[in-house]
């Protein structure tokens, strides 16, 4: 039985056919994101497990984009997790701080620039690499911008970034609406949760940094 095929179910929620595979990405990248949010270290490898989940996901919905971004996520969830493991003395929590104004700016202006050569370049990969990628993306310009975003929050949470929770509340928003498209109803639904969670976990770590500063 193929448990990483999309239309294997593993059981009905309101009707709704829920795979073993959309579960599992669902289940553990929720309790990531819960982790992070009060900056516990084993958000890292159990996000790990969620993006390989996502990624035989994404392929099978040809949001090309999203699919080659998992391979980025493992990267930089191992990066996060050894960062994270030097960045604090045993049963303390890790520090979160902002950026510089100047990095912000500048982190804003290769957002942009990367995110029109993304969506330019996924409107084309099927032409440019027909055997990997045999139909033509879904979206491209906001696959695009939601991957670019994505990456560099990622970064940015593995640096102990406070904005990078911003990043996320834009990349959600915008998931909401792609995967209700896609016909992914409880992927989108996961959004709306991690809209929230993004949300509250930018409260956490600002105030966090706020009483530090005071």
């Amino acid at each position: 039985m193929d448990l990483l095929s999309v239309e294997r179910v593993c059981f009905h929620v309101l009707g709704y056919p829920m795979s073993y595979v959309e579960f599992l990405g669902t289940t553990l990248y929720l309790a990531s994101v819960w982790l992070i949010a009060r900056r516990n270290i084993w958000t890292w490898p159990v996000g790990i497990v969620s993006v390989l989940a996502f990624a035989s996901i994404f392929y099978q919905l040809r949001l090309y984009a999203d699919t080659l971004e998992q391979a980025y996520y493992v990267a930089a969830s191992l990066y996060g997790w050894w960062h994270w493991s030097r960045s604090r003395a045993p049963e303390q929590s890790i520090e979160v701080s902002y950026s510089s104004r100047a990095v912000l700016l500048a982190w804003g202006l290769f957002t942009g620039t990367s995110a029109i050569l993304a969506g330019f370049a996924l409107t084309h990969v099927h032409r440019w690499s027909p055997s990997f990628f045999p139909e033509p993306a879904a979206f491209p310009y906001v696959d695009g911008l939601t991957t670019v975003m994505s990456l560099v929050a990622m970064w940015l949470m593995a640096r102990q970034r406070i904005e990078s929770w911003l990043y996320w509340i834009i990349v959600d928003a915008l998931g909401v609406w792609l995967y209700f498209e896609k016909g992914v109803k409880f992927i989108a639904l996961l959004y709306v949760v991690l809209l929230c969670m993004a949300a509250l976990g930018f409260a956490r770590w600002h105030h966090s940094a706020t009483r530090k500063a005071t």
